[in-house]
C-alpha cells in the first residue's frame, strides 16, 4: 500500500511540476496532460480498491480458518471428556454392584454363622443330655466309667495292642528308611542354579519428579506415542522419581523399559525422539537375544546351528512358565538328559540338541496356533533338523509317539527339571487360595476357635476352645487335621500342624 501511494504522490508532483514551470505548454499538451493524470488517479483507485479487496479476503481467509480450528479442538476436546466420563460411569457402575455383592455375602455369611452357632449349641445340649442320662443309667461317674473301660480293653488286648505297637514301629522304621533315601535323591538331584524371573511391572528410576511431565508430554502426546509404539503401559503415580512399565510380554516390556531409559538419559522427550530410542532400544534388546541364544549352545556344549533358532533359543530368555525361566529350564533339561544318556551309553550330542530344543516352539507360540511341542518340531524341521531331534520336541509332552530312547529321556529331563523343588512358583491367586483351604481344613474340625496359616503356608496353628478340648485330644486333633490336609490338599514340602490349648485364669486382689 505504501508504494502505491508513493507512486501517486510522485505521478501528481510530476504534473503539478509540469503545470507551474512550464506555462508554454500549449493548450492541446496540457489537455494531454490532464487526461494522464485523470487516469494515473483512477489507476491509483483501482489499485487501492485491489488492495482494500485482497486485504479484506485474506482477512475473512484467516478469520474462518481460525474457527474451524478452534472448532475442531473444542470438538476434539468434548469427545475426550465425554470418553472420559463414560468411562468413569462405568468404573462407578462396576464398584457400585461389587459393593452390593460384598454386601450380600457378608449378610449371608453372618446369617449362616449365627444358624451354625445355634445349631453347634443344640448339638452339644443334646449330647450333654445323653451323657448324663447314660451316667444315670451306669450309676457311675464319668472318671469311674472311663477307668473300667480302659482297664478292660488293657486286660483283654493287652498281647494285640503290644503286637501293634511293634507293627506301627516296624512301619515307622520302614517310611523313615524310604524317606532318607529320597531325601537324599533329591539332594543330589538339586544343583546350584538361580533362577530370576521378572513379574508383569519393571520400574525406571528418574532423576526428579519433573520429569513425569515431560514424559506425558502436552495433552499427553509423549505417553500416547510411547504406549502406541512399545505395546506397553506406563503408569505414573504419586510415587516420587519412579514410573512403572506394566506388559505381560518380557520381551516388549524390557525393550520399553530400555526405551524410557534411553529418553530419560537423553532428556529430549517427543514423539519423533521416542520413535528413535525405540528403534535402537530394539536393536539392542534383539543383539542381546542373539548373544543368550550363543551362550546357551557354549554352555550345553554345542558347536553350530542355524542362525534362526539360535535367535529363537535366545528369546527364551524373555519367556517364563509358571515362574521358571524357559531358557535356563531348556539348558538345564539338555544338561540333565546328556548325564542320563551317558549313564546308558546313547547319543549325547544328539540329546542335546533335541533337549535344548525342546521349548523352541514357546518363542512363537503366542503368534502361532497349536501346542508348543508340534510347533517347535515344525520350526527346527524348516531349518534342517534332523528327524530324531524333530520326535524328541515333540515327544517331549506325550502328543506324539516316540521313536527313539533319546526321546524317553527328554520328556524325563523335562519333568526333572520341572519338578524338582524351587524350579516353578505358583501364582499369587493359586497361593492365596492354597492358604485359605488349609485354614478352612482346620476349621471344619469340632471346638477350633481359631486357625491361621502362617511361614507361607507351611504351618498352620489352631487354636482350640480350652474347656472342650484337653491335652490327649488336642494330639489326637494335630493327628487328624494333618490326616486331613494330606488327603484334600496338594502341596510343595511339608505342612507342620501345630495345635495351642491355652487356659487362662485371671483374678483381681483389691
Amino acid at each position: 500500500m505504501t508504494i502505491i501511494w508513493s507512486l501517486i504522490g510522485s505521478i501528481i508532483g510530476i504534473v503539478i511540476s509540469a503545470l507551474i514551470f512550464i506555462p508554454i505548454v500549449s493548450r492541446k499538451v496540457r489537455k494531454k496532460l490532464e487526461e494522464e493524470l485523470k487516469l494515473a488517479k483512477q489507476d491509483a483507485e483501482s489499485i487501492k480498491k485491489r488492495a482494500l479487496e485482497e486485504a479484506e479476503h485474506l482477512k475473512k481467509k484467516a478469520i474462518i480458518e481460525g474457527r474451524e480450528e478452534l472448532h475442531k479442538q473444542r470438538d476434539e476436546m468434548e469427545r475426550e471428556l465425554r470418553r472420559e466420563r463414560e468411562e468413569l460411569k462405568q468404573w462407578e457402575e462396576r464398584i457400585s454392584r461389587r459393593e452390593d455383592n460384598l454386601d450380600r455375602k457378608e449378610e449371608n455369611l453372618e446369617k449362616l454363622r449365627v444358624e451354625l452357632e445355634k445349631e453347634r449349641n443344640e448339638i452339644e445340649k443334646l449330647r450333654q443330655e445323653a451323657e448324663n442320662k447314660l451316667y444315670q443309667l451306669a450309676e457311675l461317674s464319668p472318671e469311674e466309667a472311663r477307668e473300667i473301660v480302659f482297664k478292660r480293653v488293657e486286660e483283654r488286648y493287652e498281647y494285640d495292642i503290644a503286637q501293634r505297637y511293634k507293627q506301627i514301629k516296624e512301619q515307622y522304621e520302614e517310611d523313615a528308611a524310604k524317606h532318607a533315601k529320597w531325601v537324599v535323591v533329591t539332594t543330589i538331584q538339586r544343583y546350584a542354579a538361580d533362577y530370576t524371573s521378572e513379574i508383569t511391572v519393571s520400574t525406571v528410576s528418574l532423576p526428579s519428579d519433573e520429569m513425569k511431565g515431560r514424559i506425558i508430554g502436552r495433552e499427553g502426546r509423549n505417553i500416547r506415542a510411547f504406549e502406541k509404539l512399545t505395546g506397553a503401559d506406563l503408569i505414573i503415580d504419586d510415587t516420587p522419581e519412579v514410573v512403572v512399565i506394566s506388559c505381560f510380554n518380557p520381551l516388549r516390556r524390557a525393550i520399553a523399559k530400555l526405551t524410557l531409559e534411553k529418553l530419560v538419559e537423553d532428556g529430549r522427550i517427543h514423539p519423533a525422539r521416542i520413535e528413535e530410542m525405540y528403534e535402537k532400544a530394539k536393536r539392542e534388546i534383539y543383539a542381546e537375544i542373539k548373544e543368550a541364544g550363543q551362550e546357551a549352545l557354549m554352555k550345553v556344549g554345542i558347536p553350530s546351528m542355524h542362525p534362526e533358532l539360535v535367535k529363537l533359543l535366545g528369546r527364551l530368555k524373555y519367556r517364563t512358565s509358571y515362574g521358571q525361566n524357559v531358557l535356563q529350564h531348556s539348558i538345564e533339561v539338555a544338561q540333565i538328559a546328556a548325564l542320563m544318556a551317558a549313564e546308558l551309553g546313547l547319543n549325547v550330542e544328539k540329546i542335546k540338541r533335541g533337549a535344548l530344543l525342546h521349548d523352541i516352539g514357546k518363542a512363537v507360540d503366542h503368534e502361532i496356533e497349536g501346542s508348543h511341542a508340534i510347533i517347535g518340531g515344525e520350526i527346527v524341521k524348516r531349518y534342517g533338523e534332523k528327524s530324531d531331534v524333530v520326535n524328541m520336541i515333540q515327544y517331549h509332552h506325550g502328543e506324539t509317539e516316540a521313536l527313539t530312547p533319546e526321546a524317553v529321556l527328554v520328556a524325563a529331563a523335562d519333568a526333572v527339571s520341572a519338578a524338582r523343588p524351587g524350579a516353578r512358583r505358583e501364582s499369587l491367586d493359586m497361593y492365596i487360595k492354597r492358604l485359605e483351604n488349609l485354614e478352612n481344613i482346620a476349621k471344619g474340625f469340632a471346638n477350633i476357635e481359631k486357625a491361621y496359616a502362617i511361614q507361607a503356608g507351611r504351618e498352620i496353628r489352631v487354636i482350640v476352645e480350652p474347656e472342650k478340648v484337653d491335652d490327649v485330644m488336642a494330639e489326637k486333633l494335630a493327628g487328624d487335621i494333618a490326616k486331613r490336609i494330606e488327603e484334600e490338599m496338594e502341596y510343595p514340602g511339608v505342612i507342620k500342624v501345630t495345635v495351642i490349648r491355652e487356659r487362662r485364669s485371671v483374678a483381681y486382689a483389691s
